[in-house]
């Protein structure tokens, strides 16, 4: 098959997509597809698609310890309020399906997905309606109660109007922009200080932030696959904080077990609420979930969806597939094919 692999964009995480934009494209085509790597908001540099498609090029892209600039690469680029650039819809349809190696922005938000829809383009992942549902914290929280997933109680307010909401918020707390991910933005409170700190720092990425009560425990990991969960994983950030940007991305600063040590009450328990989140939400081929286990509680919170898991070296969802016997490029070909079979 002829794949165009769509990765970067004008996101935080744009930097974290090349990474899995490259690794998904070496994988296919070691599998024998012709694939093309492409950055949708910079374009394909007046390269044709055949050209991109042939192209004997083996890709790579490190990722850095903080996120991008985005109004130096918003200058750089100079095409004003665009968010896709030239040659992508072209790259898009010349191929027999799109590989969205996307992570936040318009890859997650549903924005590009309806882009695809309206040219009649099959690409992998879930549907714009679901990828708004779940980018948006707010959103997808409510969605959770309302299919009875526990999660952290928040408040959800604009920067502009944080202080009217003082009397709601307890601490600690953490703060995250409504729709962001790979905890960028995201910073934990434990006075008003701290509070209007992170307030700060999550506005320089949107205006529209979540303010929830901090759980303490355990961090785990579910990955879905058509429909069912593979083996979770637990994730312990080492030394100081919590996992952040750096953590995620960086080796050696994270120890993640897979599969994760439980009971078989807990595992059911973990991979069932993980399934309800991925229907509740619409999502489609494939997901991951996250959650903490409330040592006081003793249950699983949920933290967030994810329409389009990480697919680094250092990414959760191809873990937990090599431990349930899923080659990297196994997997990378499982979900391009279900996105072509469609």
């Amino acid at each position: 098959m002829k794949i165009a692999v769509l990765a970067g964009g004008f996101s935080p995480e744009r930097e974290v997509s090349l990474s899995s934009g490259s690794l998904i494209a070496n994988a296919l085509r070691e599998r024998g597809h012709k694939a093309a790597l492409a950055d949708v908001y910079l374009g394909t540099n007046g390269k044709t698609p055949e050209e991109l498609f042939t192209a004997d090029t083996k890709y790579s892209y490190d990722i850095p310890k903080d996120p991008p600039d985005l109004n130096e690469l918003k200058k750089k680029a100079g095409i004003g309020s665009r968010l896709i650039g030239d040659g992508i819809a072209e790259l898009a349809e010349a191929a027999d399906v799109v590989f969205l190696a996307m992570h936040g922005g318009m890859g997650e938000n549903g924005q590009l997905q309806a882009y695809l829809d309206c040219l009649g383009i099959k690409y992998t992942g879930s549907g714009y309606s679901a990828c708004l549902e779940a980018m948006d914290k707010d959103l997808s929280k409510t969605i959770f109660c309302a299919a009875g997933v526990p999660t952290a109680d928040w408040i959800c307010v604009f920067s502009e109007n944080a202080q009217k909401f003082e009397d709601k918020i307890k601490f600690p707390c953490v703060i995250k922009p409504c729709s962001c991910g790979s905890s960028v933005g995201v910073a934990m409170a434990e006075t008003r200080e701290q509070l209007y700190s992170a307030l700060m720092g999550a506005k320089k990425y949107e205006n529209k932030i979540i303010i929830e009560d901090k759980l303490c425990g355990r961090e785990f990991s579910v990955g879905i696959l058509g429909g069912k969960a593979l083996p979770p994983i637990e994730i312990k950030p080492l030394g100081e904080g919590f996992y952040d940007f750096t953590k995620k991305y960086q080796s050696g600063l994270t120890l993640e077990i897979c599969p994760a040590p439980l009971s078989e009450i807990e595992l059911s328990r973990l991979c069932s609420l993980a399934e309800k989140v991925h229907s509740a939400l619409g999502l489609g081929d494939y997901s991951r979930i996250d959650f903490i286990f409330d040592e006081d509680k003793k249950d699983f919170y949920c933290l967030e969806a994810n329409t389009l898991p990480g697919m680094t070296p250092m990414s959760l969802l191809p873990q937990e597939a090599a431990a349930a016997g899923i080659s990297y490029g196994e997997l990378c070909e499982k979900i391009a094919l279900s996105a072509y079979n469609k």
